[in-house]
């Protein structure tokens, strides 16, 4: 059985390369290919990277390998594939739902985590410098290899008619960008999906539990006192009045 794992990777690799070149030559059209042929060795690169993903047992290798079955699953059979929309809608909702609370409470621990908030203003400022970085590497990316490959080039869509006319927007100023940023309501902002004013509001948030820590801590030391002396208290009181009634049935 070693064995046969031993040489899977190579199969499988062999597998998908055959079929690679199967549909290549037939959308260029170089020779005529049997539609059962093409079907059957797609199926079965699909059959064995399912095998290959047990065997694995990794999140990113389930991931694409569900996402070449869905992409098979709707080239083969798309009728089936639209009534079964509602599946990925589902899907779709439940990740929105997670994201907020999500990066909520990465955030706040994530603070809570470091003692020092000056320390936090470096990582601050470091990780917006290496987005930006990257976010700017990345759209130049884009743009040279959509100038240089002319994608959608003379492609012209029909109208579809579910989709409504995009409305007008209203130009935004640089004040109403700023306090866009703050949110009025934090169930708001969750609700409607903003991440910027969501992780404001963490940000503030633990920021805010981070300075008053030591003032809650005091608070809680004199309440402890207070509740400590209280009980001792109330048991000096009871041992004078059992002495007393003590003494009052010793001289009866």
């Amino acid at each position: 059985m070693q064995k046969v794992w031993k040489f899977f990777p190579y199969f499988l690799f062999c597998t998908i390369s055959i079929t690679l070149v199967l549909l290549v030559i037939k959308v260029n059209k170089i020779l005529e290919i049997s539609a059962f042929i093409l079907l059957f060795f797609r199926l079965l690169s699909v059959v064995l990277l399912f095998i290959y993903a047990f065997r694995k047992r990794s999140l990113t290798t389930w991931i694409l390998v569900c996402m070449i079955a869905g992409a098979e699953f709707g080239y083969d059979v798309p009728e089936i594939a639209k009534k079964l929309q509602v599946l990925s809608d589902i899907f779709l909702r439940l990740i929105k739902t997670i994201i907020a609370p999500l990066l909520f409470s990465t955030l706040v621990v994530g603070i809570a985590g470091h003692a020092n908030i000056k320390q936090i203003g470096r990582m601050g400022w470091k990780s917006l410098l290496y987005f930006e970085i990257i976010s700017t590497i990345a759209l130049f990316i884009g743009l040279l290899a959509i100038n240089i490959s002319k994608a959608g080039v003379g492609v012209v869509l029909p109208p579809n008619p579910e989709i409504s006319p995009i409305s007008s927007i209203k130009a935004q100023s640089s004040s109403d960008f700023i306090l866009h940023i703050f949110p009025e309501n934090i169930a708001k902002a969750i609700f409607e999906g903003q991440i910027l004013q969501i992780v404001i509001f963490s940000i503030i948030y633990k920021s805010s539990l981070k300075a008053s820590d030591h003032s809650i801590c005091n608070l809680k030391l004199r309440v402890g006192i207070t509740i400590c002396n209280g009980i001792n208290g109330n048991v000096r009181n009871s041992k004078k009045d059992c002495g007393i009634r003590h003494t009052n049935r010793l001289q009866f």
